[in-house]
């Protein structure tokens, strides 16, 4: 990317970043629900993991079962690695100490499991843990409240997040490790975490797939969102709201 488009890319960014802090209760609202639907009704720490680990695993459009099937039995076999995020760690990455990039490359690490959902897994601890959802939802008593300025946090990068950059900058073929590693040019690791609220906003503004996507304000994706507030007040702000995004994520191009 020349320095021209570099710097035209932050400037889009750094506006959208902004609307992404004026606007995090919105995605925090869904997201406390969807996180309730899958943990809250555990009985204890083994269980409230298996969840998780279950519910990330099938977001995957192809899941590998036969791979996936392996990592389940391997963490089942001795179920203490279940009781603190350290002893996961050495479960899945040996002899590394106690931070959100050593889950994450762990998590790459195991069968079945890809960037994205690795990524995606250890959003939700941090999450579960930070402080800002329901105590109840925690289950780890190791779990950083905070991502430390030498920590890496991986924004969970799928077609919804690339569209959206390529929309903001065609000339890059963005993916994960591209997104990611521009991100991180310009924000730490507890910024990079409030680029999560993107997704939320992406997907309700997009309709077809691929790389044939309209940007517009898509009540039906938002209706395809089972935690979301179907108030009709509530609808409403959030297409205002929507619009808002559309109109910076349009601006200027």
């Amino acid at each position: 990317m020349d320095m021209m488009n570099f710097e035209q890319t932050s400037n889009k960014l750094a506006n959208i970043f902004s609307f992404l802090i004026d606007n995090r209760e919105f995605n925090h609202a869904l997201q406390t629900k969807s996180y309730l639907s899958y943990v809250s009704g555990c009985d204890n720490t083994i269980e409230k993991v298996s969840s998780l680990l279950y519910h990330i695993a099938n977001t995957q459009s192809q899941p590998k079962i036969d791979n996936l099937a392996n990592f389940y039995k391997s963490i089942f076999e001795n179920t203490d690695c279940m009781t603190s995020m350290q002893k996961f760690i050495n479960k899945i990455n040996p002899s590394k100490p106690l931070s959100f990039s050593n889950l994450y490359e762990g998590m790459v690490k195991q069968q079945g499991w890809g960037k994205k959902t690795a990524a995606l897994f250890t959003k939700n601890i941090y999450h579960l843990h930070n402080g800002a959802y329901p105590s109840k939802l925690s289950f780890w008593g190791d779990v950083p409240q905070k991502i430390s300025d030498n920590d890496t946090f991986y924004l969970p990068v799928d077609l919804v997040i690339t569209a959206i950059f390529r929309r903001i900058n065609n000339s890059v073929k963005w993916n994960f490790d591209i997104v990611n590693g521009f991100l991180k040019t310009k924000y730490d690791g507890q910024q990079i975490e409030v680029w999560d609220d993107l997704w939320f906003w992406g997907f309700i503004t997009q309709k077809g797939s691929g790389e044939n996507r309209v940007f517009e304000w898509n009540e039906n994706k938002y209706w395809a969102l089972k935690d979301s507030d179907k108030r009709k007040e509530s609808i409403s702000l959030i297409e205002i709201k929507s619009n808002q995004f559309l109109k910076i994520l349009k601006e200027n191009n």
